[in-house]
């Protein structure tokens, strides 16, 4: 097995977790908010384009949430971790 070449130590927030998780939970819950919404919204669209124009619009406004959300929350963690690294120092 070829020795790891790369590693990383990210000071603040890790950006690629973030985008990650952002990748994975806007599938997670973005399919069945995109469902739920175009159940409960009684928009007609008849041809596939319109089902995937529908689709891409509701998808992006629950991707760019989703995204806000998971940094806030890594950054959250990240001062939290520095607050408790300062106090055991």
């Amino acid at each position: 097995m070829p020795e790891v070449v790369e590693e990383t130590d990210p000071e603040g927030v890790d950006y690629g977790w973030v985008m990650q998780t952002t990748f994975v939970l806007t599938i997670v819950v973005g399919a069945p908010v995109v469902a739920v919404v175009f159940a409960l919204s009684g928009v007609a669209v008849p041809t596939w384009t319109a089902k995937a124009s529908f689709a891409l619009r509701v998808g992006a406004v629950v991707w760019f949430l989703t995204a806000v959300c998971v940094y806030l929350y890594a950054r959250r963690l990240d001062v939290a971790t520095d607050d408790a690294d300062a106090d055991a120092e």
